[in-house]
């Protein structure tokens, strides 16, 4: 109806699993399908493919930056996250950091503690950006007097 079934006839790809009860510290780049049921402390990249595809299961946790074209998160994250392409928000997903996404699906019960930056599909770089943290105070969210 609303297009689904093209994404849905994508076969989700896993070529890396992080168990459960592994923690890994330190960075992870990969290509491919990246799944994490632990926890991982470091920064994830995805080289070289723009198919490439993480997901974080409800288990998961991840803290550091996150540059991956497609994510799936049902975990928790404490950084930024850049996707050039697909963002999907479980249930269950905890952000603490910036989103840069290109397309949004988010479930009721997710939560973002940051920012939703929205990233045109003609902006290859938004896997390339530098650490660019925007702050906003709450003067700044305030309307203006009228």
């Amino acid at each position: 109806m609303f297009n689904k079934d093209k994404r849905k006839n994508k076969s989700t790809r896993l070529d890396t699993l992080i168990g459960q009860n592994t923690h890994i510290k330190g960075d992870i780049s990969f290509s491919g399908g990246l799944r994490i049921d632990g926890s991982v402390t470091g920064n994830i990249q995805a080289t070289g493919d723009t198919e490439s595809a993480l997901t974080l299961s409800e288990q998961g946790s991840l803290e550091g930056e996150i540059k991956v074209p497609n994510i799936i998160i049902n975990g928790e994250i404490i950084g930024n996250v850049y996707a050039s392409n697909h963002v999907e928000l479980a249930e269950k997903a905890k952000i603490k950091g910036n989103v840069y996404y290109h397309l949004l699906e988010m479930a009721m019960g997710s939560k973002v503690n940051g920012q939703l930056i929205h990233v045109s599909k003609d902006d290859e770089a938004v896997l390339d950006l530098e650490h660019e943290v925007v702050d906003a105070d709450e003067d700044s969210l305030r309307l203006p007097p009228e």
